[in-house]
């Protein structure tokens, strides 16, 4: 009983910590959550599947904020958001059939590209808005592929929509990543509901990781308006570059 109250609570924290991260940088938590699940032996459908109901909690949190804040662009986030379902139901059933070994080294990469848009980010800071069809034709192929890899891995698909939204349309960073908290509602809610109907998630774990994600998106709203973001990008980049790296040596001990 005693060591089930430390397993919830463990998850609350966890939850919130990487809301609190994934909500700063636009991202979700779930490069965060579901890497310290799988070193704690969750298998690849299960961390992916709980991951995807922190970042739908976080996301709603962070959008309520960020709303109040008038940082989001709704006409684009509900396009990339629309645009993001069918590879998120996509990444859901690939997920039956990935072993934790290619798990891992997928993820590790997913987690590199990750540091290095965190690090870079500053960098692709644009001021011209662009949605011609040639970027929206872009967009498409890029909102399905942002789906996939939010479904199969639980980490909501901010990676690819956040830099979409910089590099590609010229959105600002302090507007891209509030519209991808906005557009992780809709690829996250997706990706949920088809790994529910694949029978993935264990809803309680995932009730306490979505409690302590939900308030994390709260704090992570208003502390990316006050926090020396050059210190924190580099954190992070720390952290994620070294758990790729422990991922990569783990996926050499399990079989493929």
């Amino acid at each position: 009983m005693v060591f089930v109250l430390f397993e919830y609570l463990g998850l609350i924290l966890l939850g919130f910590a990487a809301g609190i991260i994934g909500s700063m940088i636009g991202l979700g938590g779930g490069f965060v959550v579901v890497p310290i699940l799988t070193f704690f032996g969750f298998s690849p459908q299960l961390a992916a599947s709980d991951s995807l109901f922190a970042a739908f909690s976080n996301a709603a949190a962070s959008t309520i904020s960020y709303a109040k804040q008038k940082r989001i662009v709704y006409s684009l986030g509900l396009k990339l958001g629309l645009l993001s379902i069918p590879g998120t139901i996509l990444g859901a059933y690939i997920s039956d059939g990935i072993t934790p070994a290619s798990f891992k080294i997928l993820f590790g990469i997913v987690l590199l590209a990750s540091s290095i848009y965190i690090f870079l980010k500053r960098k692709m800071e644009s001021k011209e808005y662009n949605l011609s069809k040639q970027i929206m034709v872009l967009a498409v192929g890029a909102s399905f592929f942002a789906g996939i890899i939010s479904s199969l891995f639980g980490i909501g698909g901010g990676v690819v929509f956040v830099p979409l939204m910089v590099i590609a349309i010229g959105l600002s960073m302090k507007m891209a990543a509030p519209t991808s908290q906005f557009v992780l509602l809709f690829a996250s809610a997706s990706g949920m509901i088809a790994h529910t109907l694949l029978g993935h998630p264990d809803f309680y774990q995932a009730l306490f990781l979505s409690i302590g994600a939900f308030a994390g998106g709260l704090v992570g709203s208003k502390l990316s308006l006050q926090v020396e973001e050059k210190k924190l990008r580099i954190l992070v980049t720390v952290v994620l570059v070294i758990t790729a790296i422990k991922l990569f040596v783990d996926s050499m001990r399990v079989p493929f």
